[in-house]
């Protein structure tokens, strides 16, 4: 029994220009809507939040529709072009709704300008601010303006160029507050920028499920550990991919804090495309699921479990307590990562000083090494004691994460995002076969839908919560909030008891191999 690997890498292309937009994504629209728009971490936390409010519904409801579905592509194919397609025009219109917003605070827009910087003093001098680090201040109490003008965002240090953190602490802040009052006197901008986000996320939402649901459709029970890591290697493929344009277009730049997207946008759009043309030309899908089922039926796997009276077998107690306990664990890790992947970029700005874009290649690359050792080991281990190891592994590194400063080496805090980058490969190429596990082949939409419910169901809260302390708190809060949380998916996993994989029967020559090997 071997993994088909050839056809598991055309079925990821859905993946990788999945994961290819989410990286641009939660890179670039956090840094929108606080730098362009002005909002507070918890305001802009509510918008990240949108398209996790939207999948809560629609990633269940298009999984068991996709199920259903009778195309001659088959079930899910439709869904991933046509979501697809409109996905990848709604992003590039995005940058039309930013470069509008700009246009509204082109006063202020040119970093290290001292006119810029002096319509900034004259309007916010007297109001109250925080610090990226949560100190509040008054700029009229710190900076003449003459002083305040001639703050630069770059200063030279023991013959390096490096980020100015006067600029970090009290310019950008001062620049925000600027550009929210820009926004409530003119919000149309806003929400003709909302009005398009809702377009994409939408169009993303109708085919997720389809796209990994297309996965276990076309293998094996025993072997869809080892498919999940092929797949999740092309998604972290097309994350690099993008965190390498964003290094070129150098997007994590203080002096490109108040750049226009549009060119961006429509590159990642471009590689959208692309992927998805690589995925229609290769994936022929109602023939590899019948090719699916004709290996299950040699190796005596019956992907339609059913009972003695011929229906469908449901769940046991005992799996329905393990489904909860995986699911819950899916929402505790998922509540951890996802702080730090909706806020990273404006923390890496802020308080590290460093590329974002740098430091998630670091903890991308890692989990590629890791994804095909990783389904190999728990193939022979099995699934819930990789994951824990993963648990563990990805709480070390975010509590760890929570000590590091602008000054800390960097090569340790590299090591700690490839640390990172594994421990999310470990326990991602595992939880949704353990999931999918305890379904039915005619169930798999469904229960995907279950995984992604879960898994939403924490990032529609996280993004809100985490920026609300990191309001009240500081920026600092993020990476011991996002560890806590991991820690406690420890708990609930230990309670699961069902999702390993099941060994295939094995028939013919193969069991004639096993006598002879006894």
């Amino acid at each position: 029994m071997k993994l088909n690997y050839k056809r598991t890498v055309c079925v990821g292309f859905a993946f990788f220009l999945i994961c290819a937009f989410w990286q641009a994504y939660d890179n670039t629209i956090p840094l929108i809507l606080t730098n362009k728009f002005g909002m507070s971490q918890t305001w802009s936390g509510l918008i990240m939040a949108l398209d996790n409010v939207l999948a809560l519904f629609m990633l269940p409801l298009f999984g068991a529709i996709s199920d259903r579905c009778r195309s001659p592509r088959g079930r899910r194919t439709p869904f991933i072009l046509i979501g697809t397609l409109v996905a990848a025009v709604a992003f590039v219109g995005l940058s039309f709704a930013d470069n509008a917003q700009l246009s509204h605070i082109s006063r202020v827009s040119a970093v290290d300008d001292p006119a810029a910087l002096a319509v900034i003093y004259d309007t916010e001098s007297d109001k109250a601010l925080l610090t990226p680090g949560g100190e509040s201040f008054v700029l009229s109490e710190k900076f003449t303006s003459d002083q305040y003008q001639a703050i630069r965002s770059q200063i030279t240090e023991n013959g390096k160029t490096v980020t100015n953190p006067d600029y970090t602490d009290y310019v950008v802040p001062a620049r925000q507050a600027y550009a929210w009052q820009a926004t409530a006197e003119s919000p149309s901008t806003l929400v003709f920028f909302i009005v398009l986000l809702l377009v994409v996320l939408v169009s993303m939402a109708t085919f997720r499920s389809p796209a990994v649901a297309l996965m276990p459709d076309v293998t094996m029970k025993p072997l869809r550990s080892k498919a999940n890591a092929v797949i999740n290697l092309m998604g972290s493929a097309g994350g690099i991919l993008v965190l390498a344009l964003g290094m070129v277009f150098a997007t994590s730049a203080v002096r490109n804090s108040l750049m226009s997207y549009t060119v961006y946008f429509a590159v990642i759009a471009g590689i959208m495309l692309l992927a998805l043309l690589a995925f229609m030309l290769t994936v022929r899908e109602p023939q590899f699921v019948e090719e699916m089922h004709r290996e299950s039926a040699k190796y005596g796997i019956d992907e339609e479990e059913k009972t003695e009276n011929g229906e469908k077998r449901g769940l046991s107690k005992g799996e329905k307590m393990s489904l909860g306990f995986i699911l819950a664990s899916i929402v505790l890790w998922f509540m951890g990562y996802n702080a730090v992947t909706s806020k990273y970029s404006v923390y890496a700005s802020n308080i590290l000083h460093k590329d974002y874009n740098f430091t998630l290649i670091i903890a991308q690359a890692a989990a590629i090494v890791s994804y095909l050792p990783v389904g190999i080991i728990a193939s022979k281990v099995g699934r819930k004691k990789t994951i824990l190891a993963g648990v563990v592994m990805l709480t070390a590194a975010f509590g760890i994460a929570a000590f590091m400063s602008s000054d800390s080496p960097t090569v340790l805090m590299n090591c700690m995002f490839a640390l990172a980058g594994i421990a999310w490969a470990t326990i991602n190429v595992n939880s949704f076969p353990m999931v999918v596990e305890m379904c039915s082949g005619s169930d798999v939409g469904k229960y995907t839908g279950f995984y992604y419910t879960a898994s939403m169901a924490a990032q529609v809260v996280t993004p809100i919560f985490s920026g609300f302390l990191m309001d009240k708190l500081g920026m600092t809060v993020l990476f011991p909030y996002a560890a806590v949380f991991v820690a406690l998916a420890f708990v609930t996993m230990l309670f699961v008891k069902h999702g390993d994989s099941r060994p295939a029967a094995k028939k013919g020559v193969e069991a004639l191999e096993d006598m002879d090997a006894d």
